[in-house]
């Protein structure tokens, strides 16, 4: 297996972006794993979850909260509207704006999958230790702003 750092480094040697990224592939696949019965992906359950929380909100914002360019927002979306999870409605200020909206199918669906990712955050919390996944995330939230 190959390492970010030699016997030689530093721990502050290892490049961090390298290592974030990797961390995050395993991550989503580990959240991925736990969600697969209920067909959804962590993206989509977390587009859903920001939806939910956040009613009437544009793609710009939706995009925006999940650190994500607007196009990939867009594309995302149009497969959870494929799936009638949202709905994409023009907004009555600017046509060109588009609200996000969650429908019952989809608000049933988050509420199904939500123990499955609940597992999967325990699964890393055990992992880590309490302590540790709670110092990761508090870590992460102040590199995201």
């Amino acid at each position: 297996m190959h390492s970010e750092t030699s016997a030689n480094d530093s721990p502050s040697a290892a490049c961090l972006c390298a290592s974030l990224r990797k961390a995050a592939r395993s991550v989503t696949l580990l959240y991925d794993a736990r969600l697969k019965p209920s067909g959804l992906t962590i993206t989509e359950y977390s587009m859903l979850a920001n939806i939910s929380r956040n009613p009437g909100g544009t793609v710009a914002n939706l995009a925006k909260i999940l650190v994500m360019d607007q196009t990939t927002a867009t594309r995302n979306l149009q497969r959870l509207k494929k799936k009638g999870y949202v709905r994409l409605e023009a907004s009555a200020d600017d046509r060109r704006m588009k609200r996000v909206a969650i429908d019952a199918l989809g608000a049933d669906m988050l509420e199904r999958a939500r123990p499955l990712w609940l597992r999967a955050q325990e699964e890393l919390a055990g992992k880590l230790g309490g302590l540790g996944f709670d110092l990761l995330l508090r870590s992460l939230q102040s590199v995201i702003g």
